[in-house]
Formats: C-alpha cells, structure tokens, sequence
C-alpha cells in the first residue's frame, strides 16, 4: 500500500469538491499525513482589461468571499482531522495552477472532484480534473459527485 505522508487536495466548494476533500481528510488522518487545502482563484478576465473601479472592487469581493470559503473549509477539514491543515489560494487557470502547486510542493497524493459532465457540457467547460491526472507528477485520486446530463 501507498504511503502518504504530503496530500493536496484542490477545491471550488462545489459539491464534488466537498466529497474530495472528505475522502482527503479521510486519507490524511488514516496516514497521518500533512493536508493542504487548495482553492484556485480565477479573477474574472474582463477586470485585468478595464480595471474599473466597480469592476474591481467586484473582483476584490470576490477574492474575500473565496478567502472566507477556504478558511471555513480548512476549519472543518481540520476538527474532522483533528489537527492542523494548512491553505493556499492562488490566482491563475485552475489546472495550471494545481498542477504548478502539486509539482513545487512534492506532493505524495493529489486529490481532486469531478462534475462528472459528458457531451457538449464536457467540450465546453474542459475539465479540471481530466488535465490534472494526465499531467500531474504525483498519483491523483479524482473523487466523482453526482452525475450531471
């Protein structure tokens, strides 16, 4: 069996990412290993081209709101694991940025959600997950939510 002792596990609050970060919490207090809770943040395109006011203060909104996501997800994260659990949230495209993560910080294990999307939803919203277990370094467990037409 895998000895784990370095996992991350890359969230978006959605209910798949939930479900992931139960199974990585699960994984982390079984082996004992370090956990980092990741949360990716993708400020909206339009605000790097105009730059407004309203328009950034939107997007620094928003990064709050994402901060304060993680924050509580750590906290939970850590009273099921019962002991510290670290955080990150960088800015960036959601794959690379995992992908980049995992690679700098020698992750044993990786662990993501999927939408579980299929056809047309599938090619026009890519997926996340599929990227990130052809090119990641290091295993990756992708945990499935429910399935989505």
């Amino acid at each position: 069996m895998a000895e784990w002792r370095k996992i991350c596990c890359a969230v978006d609050f959605s209910e798949s990412s939930g479900l992931a970060v139960n199974e990585a919490a699960d994984l982390a207090k079984r082996f004992q290993a370090e956990l980092t809770v990741l949360h990716v943040y993708e400020a909206p395109a339009a605000a790097a081209a105009a730059m407004e006011v309203p328009l950034l203060e939107h997007v620094q909104r928003a990064a709050g709101e994402a901060e304060r996501k993680l924050a509580e997800c750590r906290s939970a994260v850590e009273q099921k694991v019962g002991r510290a659990v670290l955080s990150a949230m960088p800015q960036g495209g959601a794959a690379a940025e995992i992908l980049r993560f995992a690679r700098e910080g020698s992750f044993d294990l990786l662990v993501v959600g999927t939408h579980g999307r299929k056809g047309i939803q599938h090619l026009m919203l890519g997926s996340v997950a599929e990227r990130v277990v052809r090119e990641a370094d290091c295993p990756v467990l992708v945990v499935r939510g429910r399935r989505t037409s």
